[in-house]
């Protein structure tokens, strides 16, 4: 089965607080696919992922140049095209950081406050579009009685699965995930492992990470960042299709 392209990144160049992190590199990634970013310990992997979804704009000096394009409904957008709106760019592409990041509040308001940023009423939707997102990280049997409950009471692996959540209720285009086993046990880290293999039939993964085992389970592409270029440094067993470099 041939997957489309869904990023298309081209001559792409960043400096970040005056250090080249990439240097006019040119790849593509395939929709509905896991692919692992990999590369030696500050090479900018984390960065990479933010300037998919600008998130290197917050507080931070960078510059950038080349052109990061992403497929919606049909049609690549340049995501820094001015007139272009970084939220609407945020909903579209999600992201989930190494170490969960529960908000302060319960754990349905967790899940559901992406809604209620975008002005969504009427409790009952929002209730099922949360039961739903839930059920599909599959924490819904575990928190259903509690949903009142502070998410910060929850085990590491239930808060990363509600980050997860909190990051799919928008149903999100592509999912960015900085190593996101990396704080978690191995019963919890299989557990978000099994779950990333089902999410990729619904929106594009890319995730960082370091576990050589785990990129082996998971990724259908590995693509290496290393003195400022992206690669793609082999085809994981059982999956021969990924990206293409220029």
């Amino acid at each position: 089965m041939t997957h489309p392209i869904k990023i298309r990144i081209s001559d792409l160049s960043f400096a970040y607080s005056g250090r080249p992190v990439l240097d006019h590199t040119s790849i593509t990634f395939r929709e509905n696919r896991i692919t692992a970013i990999v590369g030696p310990s500050g090479s900018g992997k984390s960065t990479f992922l933010k300037i998919l979804n600008r998130l290197w704009e917050t507080g931070s000096s960078g510059a950038l140049t080349g052109t990061v394009e992403i497929r919606f409904a049909g049609r690549f957008q340049n995501i820094y095209q001015p007139s272009y709106p970084v939220t609407r760019l945020r909903r579209q592409v999600g992201m989930v950081f190494q170490i969960p990041n529960p908000l302060p509040m319960s754990i349905f308001r967790n899940v559901a406050f992406p809604l209620e940023l975008q002005g969504k009423t009427g409790r009952p939707a929002i209730r099922k579009r949360v039961e739903q997102t839930l059920k599909t990280v599959g924490l819904w049997d575990e928190v259903a009685d509690r949903l009142n409950a502070p998410a910060l009471e929850l085990s590491g692996g239930q808060q990363q699965r509600l980050c997860i959540a909190r990051a799919m209720i928008l149903s999100p285009d592509v999912l960015l995930l900085d190593e996101p086993t990396a704080s978690l046990d191995h019963r919890a880290a299989d557990t978000i492992e099994r779950l990333l293999m089902q999410l990729k039939h619904r929106c594009t993964l890319l995730v960082v990470s370091h576990y050589l085992d785990q990129i082996r389970r998971i990724a259908d592409t590995v693509v290496t960042l290393d003195r400022g270029k992206l690669a793609v440094q082999m085809p994981t067993a059982g999956h021969p299709s990924g990206p293409e470099t220029g």
